[in-house]
């Protein structure tokens, strides 16, 4: 059991709802943010027992003192990111080769949780390097402050620095003082259609993303759901709050099947049946998969790209951050 006196912070998304509304029961007091980063800077700061952490987060706390946490093979947050990359229309950028030797913006800090999917993919199929690039740390349409509660590696060779004062990377890419930018949140400004000067990287960027999941069977991860080491501990504790994430995941995943059959009259986005079938045929029935096994792949792909950048010190193997005999073939 995991007990009333622990605290879990995680993001309130439809399959997480479950655990909120009480569907699904857990014995602990739940929290949540409009920023999930403030669940991250919680954890880090001691404040929360289990947490939904960004895997770049997670992975850094083992150059620390301790390593203090383990993790779970809950991944609460995915996406395909060849979508979050966005270029200045004369930048001369119309391929993802043309990135080096250009200034790129990166949300948050450097190597955010998309941001090593993106700089991984940039080096393993287009042989740009973060090297080759100069790297400016921000907010998208708000500024922020450096995270200063996480370690922030930078290996030698790249050039990082942060955006200045009140400066925000949509309003530099659109002046052109960027070339290009990562990021998690699309700018205000292309989703209002306000701006002619950016675009993505990527057009077509959902046929890009299909078939780099058709090629590599890999759909990247953002987060991971961690709790204290001491934790791990404690019998049946980590096997509860992962029964308890899986069977939130599993009643949303079953009502987007069960509603197949009625054209999913219940959603308010039209064709919405065609893209489930389309996923579906593609993704397979489990696709939000949790567990190792289902996931090994795209957790050492992540790994590795961790490491080759710079912000692990050594090659982690999903032994040394995995709580054992957790979801191991689920």
């Amino acid at each position: 059991m995991t007990g009333p006196e622990l605290k879990m912070g995680v993001y309130r998304y439809e399959h997480t709802e479950p655990l909120f509304d009480g569907r699904v029961e857990i014995d602990a007091t739940l929290e949540t943010s409009p920023l999930i980063s403030d669940v991250f800077q919680r954890m880090a700061e001691g404040d929360l027992d289990i947490a939904e952490y960004g895997l770049t987060y997670f992975l850094r706390s083992f150059d620390l003192p301790g390593s203090p946490f383990l993790a779970l093979p809950i991944f609460p947050n995915r996406n395909f990111r060849h979508s979050s990359v966005f270029v200045n229309v004369d930048s001369g950028i119309e391929r993802p080769e043309d990135l080096a030797g250009k200034t790129v913006g990166e949300f948050a800090l450097y190597g955010s949780d998309p941001g090593v999917w993106v700089k991984g993919v940039l080096a393993d199929e287009h042989g740009v390097t973060p090297d080759r690039i100069e790297w400016v740390i921000g907010g998208t349409d708000h500024p922020i402050p450096s995270f200063d509660w996480i370690p922030q590696p930078v290996p030698d060779g790249v050039r990082v620095r942060h955006a200045a004062g009140d400066q925000t990377l949509a309003a530099l890419l659109e002046a052109g003082e960027i070339d290009a930018l990562l990021s998690v949140d699309v700018p205000r400004s292309v989703l209002d259609g306000s701006t002619k000067k950016i675009r993505r990287l990527f057009v077509d960027y959902e046929a890009v993303e299909r078939d780099y999941y058709r090629r590599t069977g890999i759909f990247p991860m953002m987060h991971v759901v961690a709790l204290r080491r001491e934790l791990a501990e404690v019998p049946g504790l980590a096997a509860s709050v992962y029964r308890a994430f899986s069977q939130a995941k599993d009643i949303v995943q079953e009502h987007y099947r069960a509603n197949a059959a009625k054209q999913h009259m219940a959603v308010i986005t039209p064709w919405f049946s065609e893209l489930f079938a389309e996923n579906r045929a593609l993704l397979g029935e489990d696709w939000w998969p949790y567990g190792l096994d289902a996931n090994r792949k795209a957790v050492d792909t992540f790994l590795r790209y961790h490491h080759e950048q710079g912000l692990s010190r050594r090659l982690l193997t999903s032994e040394d951050i995995f709580v054992p005999g957790i979801g191991a073939f689920a």
